[in-house]
């Protein structure tokens, strides 16, 4: 007579190995800071679409990010030379010089704000920026400025990337860190682009490409900010263009004029209290 299996408890049934595997796991994993169980995304399931940042392992690291706001030009379309150089960030918009609108826009989005400017440095004092001078002899262009930054960052402790921006975008988007941050490779560069145009100093920079900066800029004599960014991983990452373009930036005299017409026509984005 054969033996008959005894009946299984329907509503209390012992556990399969392999989900008893998978609950063992389930407890095991390490939850990252944003308080999720995989770091690859929100939650367990494959299937969910918001990812975390490549770069920046997530969107509270922004904290970790340098702002530099590249005010080293000389303003050549505005009367400047080598002789005597036009500050664009004192050009004033709507009764406010072109840097405090960048400033503004900008501060909430890093944890420390920095300006790369030449010449005297007391011009800048009432700002209570440091600033930065090039550590590049003749003017060599907006790629000196961005490496006395990231060399800057380096110094500081606790600073991962750097974020450079032009002192004459007084748009700039108020996502700009973060969208950046969550397009970066984790040893790339992420930039900014809109309208069909690549904004080259509108960047994200590790600041572990100090050195190979440095040798680019002064063992190669290399200028062009394209041409730099060409030999990085690069991510481009595109802004809307309505109602103005966000990288509007002031150039000439006519320029600024447009500037302030955006701003009274309240084409500007506002920042929200």
């Amino acid at each position: 007579m054969r033996s008959r299996r005894p009946r299984r408890n329907r509503r209390h049934p012992s556990p399969s190995p392999r989900r008893e595997r998978r609950r063992s796991r389930r407890r095991e994993t390490p939850r990252n800071d944003l308080g999720l169980g995989r770091p690859g995304g929100y939650g367990h399931h494959p299937h969910h679409r918001r990812r975390l940042p490549r770069g920046l392992h997530s969107v509270s690291e922004t904290t970790h990010i340098l702002g530099l706001i590249l005010a080293g030009g000389l303003a050549r379309r505005f009367g400047g030379d080598e002789v005597q150089a036009v500050d664009k960030a004192r050009l004033v918009l709507a009764g406010r010089p072109l840097l405090a609108h960048v400033r503004e826009r900008l501060a909430s989005q890093v944890s420390t704000l920095t300006l790369s400017a030449n010449g005297d440095p007391d011009r800048y004092r009432d700002t209570g920026l440091p600033v930065l001078a090039d550590s590049v002899p003749g003017y060599p262009g907006p790629l000196a400025g961005v490496l006395v930054g990231l060399e800057y960052a380096g110094t500081q402790g606790g600073h991962t990337h750097v974020l450079s921006v032009p002192a004459d975008c007084p748009f700039l988007p108020l996502d700009l860190a973060a969208r950046l941050a969550g397009a970066a490779a984790p040893d790339g560069v992420a930039c900014a682009t809109s309208g069909g145009r690549r904004h080259p100093v509108v960047a994200l920079w590790p600041v572990s490409l100090a050195d190979r900066l440095r040798q680019a800029l002064v063992g190669e004599d290399l200028r062009k900010v394209g041409a730099f960014l060409a030999r990085q991983p690069l991510a481009l990452v595109d802004f809307p263009v309505q109602p103005v373009d966000p990288f509007f930036n002031v150039n000439t005299p006519a320029d600024l004029d447009a500037a302030a017409a955006f701003l009274s026509k309240g084409l500007a984005p506002p920042i929200q209290a």
